[in-house]
């Protein structure tokens, strides 16, 4: 099985990887694209999302300083919204509903590496899916760590880092994040 293969199963692979470096360099060279080009360049801006993106729904507005691993692990839905400097580490899937908005500097880590400094040592790295449902806002500088899913109506106050999926409905704020209370919809 080859380092991607493994990549892509959600089993450790080797980060140094020569096809896997030549895709996250390609998306990094798109995320430069992106930024460089000024708001009204909206047309130019969404097809290069498209080329980034898995998926890519309508009325997306990114802002600049959006960066990725690969970009084609991201599957977005209609009317997705960024502030600036969103962080989406992709090696594991990343999907987004509709409706998700995320605050400045938030942060989506798809991926981990082992607890062994021996793993480290050989640059292993595991990815596994983010999923985000529907109606999400996202505060300011929120982490959300691999393997987490969260429902739709869903709000994460600034500043919190999600360890665990949050269901339907539910406010969570902190470190680690936890449910403060449930919103009607």
């Amino acid at each position: 099985m080859t380092e991607l293969e493994k990549m892509r199963n959600g089993e450790y692979y080797k980060m140094e990887d020569p096809e896997i470096l030549k895709i996250q360099n390609r998306a990094i060279e798109l995320c430069e694209k992106i930024d460089k080009l000024s708001f009204s360049q909206i047309n130019e801006k969404n097809e290069l999302l498209k080329d980034l993106f898995g998926t890519l729904g309508k009325n997306a507005s990114i802002k600049p300083g959006f960066k990725c691993d690969i970009g084609k692990n991201i599957h977005i839905g209609d009317n997705f919204l960024t502030n600036f400097d969103v962080t989406i580490l992709d090696i594991g899937t990343v999907t987004i509903g509709n409706n998700v908005w995320m605050g400045p500097k938030v942060g989506i880590y798809a991926v981990g590496h082992p607890m062994e400094a021996e793993g480290r040592k050989k640059y292993l790295g595991i990815g596994k899916p983010v999923n985000i449902g529907d109606n999400v806002w996202i505060g300011g500088s929120v982490v959300i760590l691999m393997g987490v899913n969260i429902g739709d109506n869903v709000v994460i106050g600034s500043g919190a880092v999600v360890t665990k999926d949050i269901p339907d409905n539910a406010v969570v704020v902190g470190n680690p994040a936890k449910i403060v209370k449930y919103i009607e919809n």
